[in-house]
């Protein structure tokens, strides 16, 4: 940590304490998460399930992004450099009399979804989203997901840890059942949060567990109840610890606790607070409602408008291959973009020659296509050499986040640096889109 200067401190937590730290050579700030847990090891540190999803997840416009992990080898202390944000949604909103536009509640929840589906894309379910890990950017409204420790594959073995998630955000089968839940209980949580920011109140703030489906039960009724714990007793996944004893009674519905909120949005957290998960829609779905039509035709526009600006930047780098690299059957691409040639430069020289390839690849003024042996040219195509040639290290296997991940995702090996006492840092994080697998 010599090289970053504590400005103060953000917040704190069960587990760890956050920092507003500055760089000393760049002026640049950051937010540090330290671990108040002790680490004996390198391999402890890597096995974190924090620091492997955020490896896996990264990058994402709206998955908060890991820059540094240090690690203190004598003191065993852990230390997460974080991009800073300017605060969370609980922030915004506590002591607020007036209530947030609908339209900015409408970006944030969507920001939050696609990070959030982005997640479950990739095997992981987040297991405690609430407002408060949910950070935003007031100068240009990017809202991210944060705090990933709880964070679990969706492929590992259940029962799961009974008390996750924070009461308030819990999902039904999280309060109803002994660990037997999915991630769905991700899509509860934000429907939740979405509640919330409209009202400016906790949709469903009970005080104990028992209060905590009472009160889900008052707004939502027991309709919706009796299926879902059959289904429970029949699966014997039930709580021993949960009275299924429940008053039968109609809801005061969602609309009555979010008065400022459109229709529209009140159908939306309605289909995220769906009682049983295998009703819930998943997040993917959800991005899909109307509700969020004018935001996706938006996100079209914008993508249009980055390949427009790429085919523009390719048009300058064409291939020149000369008639005897086409009788020789080597088909390559009609132009490449100014990152593909640096990525050509700077990843395929080691992996080429490993292979037996040539010993380097060079790129001319123009930036052409160099003569690249038949035996390679076909997994350039896509743009994906570096795992599709043969006797190669330079990408291995993600650690799955836990002993029972069934997931096989693959991702770049990130490689540590000693510097000093045993500083283990993470440049960029930046996955290489010309190389990786997925």
């Amino acid at each position: 940590m010599q090289k970053y200067r504590v400005l103060g401190k953000k917040g704190e937590g069960t587990f760890s304490e956050v920092l507003k730290c500055q760089n000393e050579k760049t002026s640049e700030q950051f937010a540090c998460k330290r671990m108040k847990q002790t680490f004996k090891s390198i391999e402890q540190v890597n096995n974190l399930r924090e620091i492997q999803c955020m490896r896996r997840l990264s990058p994402h416009a709206n998955i908060v992004d890991l820059k540094e992990v240090i690690f203190d080898k004598k003191t065993g202390t852990l230390a997460l450099i974080i991009e800073l944000m300017t605060q969370n949604l609980y922030e915004l909103i506590r002591g607020r009399k007036n209530y947030l536009p609908e339209k900015k509640c409408q970006l944030y929840i969507y920001q939050t979804l696609k990070a959030l589906e982005h997640m479950h894309k990739n095997g992981i379910f987040h297991r405690d989203i609430k407002p408060e890990n949910i950070l935003i950017n007031t100068k240009d409204d990017v809202v991210k997901l944060a705090d990933f420790g709880s964070c679990r594959s969706v492929y590992s073995k259940q029962p799961y840890t009974e008390y996750i998630s924070t009461r308030w955000y819990r999902a039904p089968e999280c309060l109803l059942t002994d660990g037997h839940y999915t991630y769905k209980m991700d899509v509860w949580s934000i429907g939740c949060v979405f509640a919330e920011i409209l009202s400016l109140s906790p949709l469903f703030p009970g005080q104990n567990e028992l209060d905590q489906i009472h009160k889900i039960h008052k707004v939502l009724g027991t309709e919706c109840v009796n299926d879902f714990l059959a289904k429970l007793k029949k699966e014997k996944t039930q709580s021993k610890h949960m009275d299924f004893n429940f008053k039968q009674q109609a809801g005061t519905g969602i609309a009555a606790l979010v008065p400022p909120a459109s229709e529209q949005a009140i159908d939306l957290i309605t289909k995220q607070c769906t009682y049983n998960p295998d009703d819930r829609p998943s997040a993917k779905v959800i991005l899909r409602h109307p509700y969020f039509k004018a935001l996706r035709d938006d996100d079209k526009r914008k993508a249009r408008m980055e390949r427009a600006q790429q085919q523009a930047g390719a048009s300058n780098y064409t291939d020149t291959s000369d008639k005897r690299a086409v009788k020789e059957g080597i088909s390559l691409p009609v132009s490449i973009n100014k990152q593909q040639a640096g990525f050509l430069t700077t990843t395929l020289n080691p992996l080429l020659g490993k292979a037996g390839g040539p010993a380097a690849v060079e790129l001319n003024k123009k930036h052409t296509l160099p003569k690249i042996p038949i035996a390679h040219q076909a997994a350039m195509q896509n743009n994906s050499i570096a795992h599709k040639i043969p006797n190669t290290k330079k990408f291995s296997a993600l650690p799955n986040i836990n002993d029972d991940d069934k997931a096989k995702q693959q991702a770049p090996h990130q490689a540590t640096k000693q510097l000093g006492y045993a500083q283990y840092t993470l440049p960029s994080l930046n996955r290489l889109r010309h190389g990786h697998p997925s």
